[in-house]
């Protein structure tokens, strides 16, 4: 591979790390939310679980824990959103571009792994 910073190529796995990071981040940070507005009631409910379910895949992403599978859930989930964006025709918009890129990262995360410092083992 022809590359204009090679000992660069050897730090692939902190690439990863940082989307692995944001991505991570961006979940706790819509859960914290979630939970500090609505002053969620912890029953069973559709909200309710989507907030946990969003705090569980951000920390899991963050410490690097089943972060392929934790991906699927995460791109899924994200498409869900651009699917229901496009039905409304509100797609490439500025707030939908930014669900575009988180569901880029998911999806990126599914083939690349964890990177570095991740509870993952390498296959």
């Amino acid at each position: 591979m022809l590359s204009i910073l090679p000992p660069l190529l050897a730090f692939g796995g902190l690439g990863i790390l940082l989307l692995r990071f944001i991505l991570g981040s961006i979940y706790i940070l819509w859960s914290y939310n979630t939970i500090k507005k609505d002053n969620l009631k912890w029953g069973v409910d559709r909200n309710t679980a989507r907030t946990i379910l969003g705090g569980v895949i951000g920390l899991l992403l963050i410490i690097g824990l089943f972060t392929q599978i934790v991906a699927l859930v995460s791109a899924v989930m994200l498409g869900i959103k651009l699917h229901r964006k496009i039905k409304n025709r509100e797609f490439l918009t500025d707030g939908v571009n930014y669900y575009l890129i988180l569901f880029i990262i998911s999806v990126s995360l599914i083939f690349l792994g964890a990177g570095y410092f991740a509870f993952d083992l390498p296959l």
